[in-house]
């Protein structure tokens, strides 16, 4: 009997000395219980829901400003067809600088990108004359107020015409029977294209108003191979 007793007593000590064990696990967090587990979940929720709503945030704001931007200071422009070639081909893409204006008034030589509205498209043309100029266009020569000025955009292009026994421009001269005004009227411009034999400009469609003006292309974005700033001043 008193071995049996012992016994027990030996198996009462074992007993509490696991359950002590356990409870210094539970104590020292390496065994976490199940309250600890359910409650981290809520917070794993709550920080993925913030980043959601951050990353939602940033993407508005992006959005916006990209539309601003688009709206107010710059646009893209994809030139469509020869009417500016050797300078421009078509399929480039261009920076549009469209505040420009806002400040400034357009020059001679600034290649510009305006609304033409009886065609409902867009066209890019080079500024050769502004409120005050008279303009005066006789097969490759350009006078501005009867003084015959340099066009050093097209000027290789010119001389290769000539050295063929040929005209540049084999087209429209100005004045013409479609314009014959000569003077450029206050807020308007005179632009003609850099392929003079195969553009429709002012010496057809006229002088083009300043509201009519989308902005001055700046740069050439695409292709990356011909990635660079326009140039308005030679």
């Amino acid at each position: 009997m008193d071995s049996q007793h012992r016994n027990d007593e030996e198996n009462t000590f074992t007993t509490d000395d696991n359950k002590q064990t356990d409870d210094s696990r539970n104590q020292s967090g390496q065994t976490p219980d199940r309250s600890e587990t359910h409650s981290r979940k809520p917070e794993k929720k709550s920080k993925a829901y913030t980043e959601i709503v951050e990353w939602t945030k940033a993407i508005v704001i992006a959005v916006v400003l990209v539309f601003l931007i688009r709206m107010f200071l710059f646009s893209p422009y994809i030139v469509d067809g020869p009417s500016m070639e050797p300078n421009f081909e078509t399929g480039e893409r261009l920076i549009v600088n469209k505040i420009l204006y806002t400040f400034t008034e357009p020059k001679f030589g600034e290649v510009v990108v305006f609304d033409v509205p009886e065609q409902n498209r867009k066209f890019i043309k080079r500024v050769v004359g502004v409120p005050g100029d008279k303009i005066r266009l006789e097969g490759d020569d350009l006078y501005l107020n009867d003084v015959k000025v340099e066009e050093p955009y097209i000027k290789e292009a010119i001389e290769q015409a000539h050295a063929k026994g040929e005209l540049y421009n084999k087209r429209d001269n100005f004045p013409n029977e479609m314009i014959s005004e000569t003077v450029v009227p206050e807020g308007m411009i005179f632009a003609l294209g850099d392929n003079r034999s195969n553009s429709t400009d002012s010496r057809s469609i006229g002088f083009v108003k300043d509201d009519e003006i989308v902005g001055r292309a700046d740069v050439i974005f695409w292709p990356l191979n011909k990635l660079e700033f326009i140039k308005h001043r030679y």
